[in-house]
């Protein structure tokens, strides 16, 4: 199933793009000015951030960013908005790789701590990217909501031997995105994940590449035929989808299956009693 075709938004749309010096969030926000949206690019590497956005032109800016600091994405939502008076599209785009391998034997006599900074990047910034976006969407003054796209991964539908931590926070952005859609819906507020194969970015070791046959990469293409999908969608309110870009074809994976008609029941309770219980 292949995502709507690419239609031009209004000029005064703003869009936060995270991950955006390099891969797929260079070339979102390369994709969005030429679509005449005002784009903001946040990325920790500064130097390649300011320059992508000074190649992008006028309606592009660079803010530095550290994803996995909830101060540093509050200064850049804050920005922002403060300078536009709107936000309409965020991609919580930024990730790494595993950054400490699970698997490792120490000589030391005890275990040393594993690095959890890919569970920050990956798991913990786009949430926190959520929360900050959800908070200023809402005080669009045209009440017009906004779209999220999170970027997550193949990894987060199958698993990834090589990088668990990586998968499993690509697992947990998929049932956060389908968790908070429904909730959100009503107030025109999306929220979506793109699921990539294998794309070739910075993200993957320089060495993968000669290992991988090119016929087996995904092109960016597929890539921002999903991103836009997702942002045209919004008029429609298509939320809390998994869309899984591979080569050429885009899939939107379904949750998995209840198991029985108690699971079903339990899961498709009223949302309000759940809601109740947790005082929300």
């Amino acid at each position: 199933m292949h995502a709507a075709a690419m239609t031009v938004p209004p000029t005064n749309k703003v869009a936060i793009v995270t991950g955006a010096s390099s891969g797929i969030g260079l070339a979102l926000s390369t994709s969005l000015i030429a679509q005449s949206w005002t784009v903001v690019l946040a990325d920790i590497n500064a130097t390649a951030g300011a320059a992508a956005a000074s190649t992008l032109g006028p309606k592009a800016s660079f803010v530095e960013t550290d994803v996995s600091s909830w101060t540093s994405q509050l200064a850049l939502f804050k920005s922002v908005f403060t300078r536009f008076g709107r936000l309409d599209f965020v991609a919580a785009n930024a990730g790494i790789d595993d950054k400490d391998a699970v698997y490792a034997d120490f000589e030391a006599e005890e275990p040393e701590a594993l690095n959890f900074k890919t569970l920050e990047v990956d798991l913990l910034a786009p949430i926190m990217s959520f929360r900050l976006a959800l908070f200023y969407m809402r005080r669009n003054p045209d009440k017009s909501g906004g779209a999220i796209v999170i970027t997550s991964s193949s990894a987060g539908l199958y698993p990834f031997s090589s990088n668990p931590e990586y998968a499993a926070a690509k697992h947990g952005l998929i049932g956060f995105a389908r968790s908070v859609a429904p909730v959100l819906k009503r107030e025109k507020i999306t929220v979506n994940c793109i699921c990539p194969a294998l794309v070739s970015t910075n993200l993957a070791p320089a060495s993968l590449w000669t290992l991988i046959p090119k016929d087996q990469l995904t092109p960016m293409s597929t890539i921002m035929r999903a991103f836009h999908g997702f942002i045209d969608g919004h008029k429609d309110l298509l939320t809390g989808q998994a869309a899984e870009c591979a080569i050429d074809d885009i899939f939107y994976r379904d949750p998995v299956d209840f198991p029985s008609q108690s699971q079903k029941d339990m899961f498709s309770r009223d949302l309000g009693a759940w809601m109740s219980a947790y005082d929300m």
